[in-house]
C-alpha cells in the first residue's frame, strides 16, 4: 500500500507534465521548430525510452516487464537508427531546443524515481511511467512534430512511427492491468 502512495504523487506530476507538454503541442502558438530541432526531439524521445528500458531490464525480475522493456529498447533503437540515417542523408545536424531539453529534464526526474523503487513497486512505477510517457510522445509527434516538419521524408518518418507508438501504448496498458 505504501508503494502506491509514493507512486501516485509521481504519476500526478507526470500527468501534469504531460498535460503541459500537450498544451504546448496543441496551443495555437506552437513552438516553431526547424527540421534540425525536430530531429533532436525525435532522437531524444526515443533515447529516453531506451534508457527507461535499461533500468527495467536491470531492476525487474518480472517476465512481462522484462519482455516489454526488451521490446522498447529494440524498437526505439531502430527508430533512432532510422532518424540518424535520415539526418545524415539530408545533411541535417540535430539541434537542441526547449522541447528536447524539457524531455530530458522530465526524464531525469523519472529515472531517479524509478531507481528508488524495488520489486513490484518498481514494476508498477515503470509500466505506469511507460503509459504516461507514450501518451505524451504520441501527442507531441501528432500535434507538434508532424505539423512543424518541413522535409517530406522527415514528416513521413514521424507519421510512420505513430502506429508503433500507439501499439507500444496499448501493450503498456495491457501490462499495466496486471499491476493494478
Amino acid at each position: 500500500m505504501k508503494a502506491h502512495k509514493v507512486v501516485k504523487p509521481f504519476l500526478a506530476t507526470a500527468i501534469v507534465s504531460a498535460a503541459v507538454f500537450f498544451s504546448t503541442a496543441y496551443a495555437q502558438n506552437n513552438p516553431k521548430l526547424s527540421d534540425a530541432e525536430i530531429a533532436s526531439v525525435a532522437v531524444v524521445a526515443n533515447q529516453i525510452d531506451v534508457d527507461y528500458a535499461a533500468i527495467a531490464i536491470e531492476k525487474s525480475r518480472n517476465d512481462d516487464i522484462i519482455k516489454f522493456a526488451d521490446m522498447m529498447a529494440d524498437n526505439h533503437k531502430a527508430v533512432i537508427g532510422q532518424a540518424v540515417a535520415l539526418v545524415k542523408k539530408l545533411g541535417v545536424t540535430p539541434k537542441d531546443n526547449a522541447v528536447s531539453q524539457k524531455l530530458m529534464t522530465d526524464a531525469q526526474k523519472s529515472e531517479k524515481m524509478l531507481r528508488s523503487k524495488k520489486g513490484n513497486a518498481f514494476n508498477k512505477a515503470y509500466i505506469d511511467n511507460e503509459v504516461v510517457y507514450h501518451k505524451a510522445v504520441i501527442g507531441a509527434v501528432e500535434g507538434l512534430l508532424i505539423p512543424e516538419a518541413q522535409n517530406a521524408e522527415l514528416k513521413e518518418l514521424l507519421q510512420n512511427v505513430v502506429p508503433t507508438l500507439k501499439a507500444h501504448l496499448q501493450h503498456a496498458e495491457m501490462v499495466q492491468k496486471k499491476f493494478k
